[in-house]
């Protein structure tokens, strides 16, 4: 495997890669400027752009290892008494993007790295596939255990999937902008991706190896804007036979709000609710978590 000349300065890209001869796939991710926009939709905290900057990150991973179009990866991570009480990222086609809710109050307390259990207390991870029919959606949730965001959905491969995984996330702050790392390592000892796996060994010596060689990767390795991510995965695993590495798809920040969209759910709720959500001036508004745009639907127009 060569690095291309493109690969320079890849940002905002996923890289797919396999290494056929040790049955394993994986996916790479660089972030910044789509970190940014995602974050400017509200005045996070710095440990609330932390923890979503890595949220998002493990979520462009994760959607790159769909391969149908339109297929859509949800990660949520929700409890009940944590400071923050809910986080939601989605992939779709490329489009990506993250909101967090959280109590300002409690936070002001917390230290500037606080651990999981603190931002969320007991709570669980839900990780959620929507495929096209006829496959549909499968979702696994898993309790929101680890050192980070990463080992609770390394935690999800390994429980509800039964898929040997690594993964590795970093961040590093420049300023007021955050890049974002990642790779993401997993074993089919079956063969082809998509094959039912029907045993699966943790121990498996192809994997042992591979797994040996991804946890190598340091962390400033993932952000670092001068070091092709292609050269980055032939420097870990150039011991293989041979690392395939596919064309990224380039990742933005996707919100898929937008004024017909929003009659469109308008329109689902029963006449009744619709009744109630009217105000005044005789307007239904609502507001975006994911982007902060607000909508404000006449119900005169809905009725045309």
């Amino acid at each position: 495997m060569a690095s291309q000349s493109d690969s320079a300065t890849l940002i905002d890209k996923n890289l797919s890669f396999s290494i056929p001869a040790k049955h394993c796939r994986g996916r790479t991710v660089r972030l910044g400027p789509v970190l940014d926009d995602i974050l400017s939709a509200h005045n996070y905290p710095a440990q609330i752009k932390s923890v979503l900057s890595e949220a998002v990150c493990l979520t462009a991973m994760l959607g790159a290892l769909l391969k149908e179009e339109d297929a859509q990866l949800t990660l949520q991570a929700q409890t009940e008494n944590g400071v923050i009480s809910l986080l939601a990222c989605d992939y779709k086609n490329g489009d990506v993007r993250g909101y967090v809710q959280f109590d300002h109050d409690r936070l002001v307390s917390q230290p500037l790295e606080p651990s999981l259990m603190a931002l969320f207390g007991k709570g669980y991870l839900a990780i959620t596939f929507d495929h096209p029919e006829p496959r549909g959606r499968s979702q696994g949730i898993v309790p929101l255990e680890g050192a980070s965001l990463a080992d609770a959905v390394q935690n999800y491969f390994m429980q509800s999937e039964q898929i040997p995984t690594i993964i590795r996330v970093h961040l590093e702050s420049e300023g007021d902008h955050i890049v974002a790392g990642g790779l993401l390592v997993q074993h089919l000892p079956d063969g082809e991706e998509g094959k039912e796996r029907l045993h699966v060994r943790m121990n498996h010596p192809e994997w042992e190896h591979v797994a040996i060689m991804g946890g190598s990767v340091q962390p400033e390795e993932l952000v670092n804007k001068a070091l092709p991510l292609e050269d980055l995965l032939w420097r870990l695993f150039s011991e293989s036979d041979e690392v395939r590495v596919l064309s990224g798809k380039p990742l933005v920040k996707g919100c898929r709000c937008n004024e017909d969209h929003i009659r469109d759910v308008i329109a689902r709720f029963p006449k009744e609710d619709k009744e109630d959500m009217v105000d005044e001036k005789g307007l239904i508004s609502i507001d975006c978590a994911f982007c902060s745009k607000k909508f404000s639907i006449s119900v005169a127009s809905l009725n045309n």
